[in-house]
């Protein structure tokens, strides 16, 4: 650490660091607050720049709350606890507007209200670190330390699902019991409607004392307990076999998803339901149409836009997802205005993308590198009148959003979704249309 400097707070970066000034470099500091005056120590020094930590709070912010959890500030699974929760959308809400304006060039001609729901015991699905520390005499369980490989050494957790976050001290407690605690570096959590599974990451085999004491931890907590021996494809079920399958439900849309603890779905299932919702009133999708869900996974938008009445094509890169996503159609009746395929969307061209035919609307829906070569492929002849974008990087949003404008698209609308509080990370979606089709309603909700 350096000596302390003392700076007013300017603004919050896309991390939810504070941004300051001082001897002409940029100052990013971690819990500072925009408004407040702050002394900082730097930890990571660069020409034009500097990363830093608080030291002192000289005048704090309206908006400065008290963090709900005791581990806040060494865990680094949250970093905006201290900023109030309301707040923390409008935060993010500019962090898109900026990002849409700065690297995309780009304005939409409306902001759409942003959408939130529960900020506390949200999350239900997680990669939890392990690890015995024979020095300590204990094993930890939790999320890693900020800006450290070591395991924050952790009794509870607010935004994980609570059934969950009481489990964490006595998850630690049975694995210090295992003759395999040196070889159990993760757990994952996947949280289905009606059973809660528990993926154990296994670098040597159980003997048969730990399995009984998994048998008794699973029976005792109703949980399920998972196998994984090297890759995702060897992840199996150990305990109980008769447990029920894990799925989430979209009920405005009379649909259930099954999935498996290795496959793809939102750590948000309430956030989830309002993003589908708010998804499909703005796709607006119609019986005589013919959509694409880009990147559609195991069919959490192409089930819902189906069941509108559209014929719906799917495509994924993962063969595994695109046959989970065929028996999710089939198991909700809706096999019959649906297609999947696999495909590398990162690799589409324009030629390619023709010989899929024509598409009245997409849904695109793609990771955090987006989805420039989808977008560059869209041609003149046959562009979709609608795209409704759904995105998890306001950055690859607004350079995508910069080449759909050079492509004549106009860009509606777009907003923010919390789906994951008192973090940095910023889920939006934005509407895109063809100026043929002004006529298109578009719900503001």
């Amino acid at each position: 650490m350096t000596t302390e400097n003392k700076v007013t707070i300017e603004s919050l970066d896309h991390e939810g660091r504070g941004v300051a000034h001082f001897d002409g470099k940029v100052i990013f500091i971690e819990g500072a607050l925009p408004g407040e005056v702050v002394s900082y120590a730097s930890y990571r020094k660069k020409p034009a720049f500097e990363q830093a930590q608080i030291v002192n709070l000289y005048r704090a912010a309206p908006m400065r709350v008290t963090p709900k959890c005791k581990h806040f500030g060494v865990c680094g699974g949250c970093s905006m606890q201290h900023l109030d929760a309301r707040a923390q959308v409008a935060v993010k809400q500019r962090i898109l507007e900026d990002a849409l304006r700065h690297i995309g060039k780009v304005k939409p001609e409306n902001i759409l209200p942003a959408i939130y729901g529960q900020v506390w015991g949200y999350r239900e699905r997680a990669r939890i670190s392990v690890k015995h520390v024979i020095k300590k005499g204990k094993t930890l369980v939790g999320f890693h330390e900020k800006r450290s490989s070591f395991v924050a050494d952790m009794q509870s957790c607010e935004i994980l699902a609570p059934k969950i976050a009481k489990l964490i001290p006595l998850l630690a407690e049975l694995v210090s019991n295992l003759s395999i605690r040196d070889q159990l570096p993760q757990i994952e959590v996947a949280v289905g409607e009606h059973v809660d599974a528990l993926v154990l990451r296994i670098m040597d085999t159980p003997n048969h004392a730990d399995e009984a004491l998994l048998r008794a931890f699973a029976d005792e907590h109703d949980i399920q307990f998972w196998y994984q021996t090297k890759g995702p494809e060897t992840i199996k079920p150990f305990y109980p076999l008769d447990a029920p399958e894990l799925s989430y439900s979209l009920p405005e849309f009379n649909i259930t998803m099954p999935f498996a603890p290795s496959e793809f779905t939102q750590v948000n299932s309430a956030m989830n339901r309002v993003m589908i919702n708010r998804a499909i009133r703005l796709l607006d999708p119609q019986p005589n149409e013919r959509i694409a869900d880009l990147f559609c996974g195991l069919g959490n938008f192409t089930l819902p836009i189906a069941r509108r009445g559209a014929q719906v094509l799917g495509i994924e890169g993962s063969d595994a997802l695109v046959a989970r996503a065929r028996q999710n159609a089939a198991h909700n009746g809706l096999q019959g205005n649906t297609e999947f395929m696999a495909m590398n969307l990162f690799e589409m061209t324009e030629e390619t993308f023709a010989k899929l035919g024509h598409f009245d609307k997409l849904l695109i829906d793609p990771p955090r590198d987006g989805a420039f070569e989808l977008v560059k492929s869209l041609g003149a002849d046959n562009a979709p009148k609608r795209i409704v974008y759904v995105s998890c990087n306001p950055a690859t949003l607004a350079r995508d959003a910069a080449e759909l404008v050079q492509r004549g698209y106009i860009l509606r609308s777009a907003g923010v979704m919390n789906m994951f509080p008192h973090t940095s990370h910023v889920e939006s979606i934005a509407v895109f249309d063809k100026p043929s089709s002004v006529g298109l309603t578009q719900s503001e909700s």
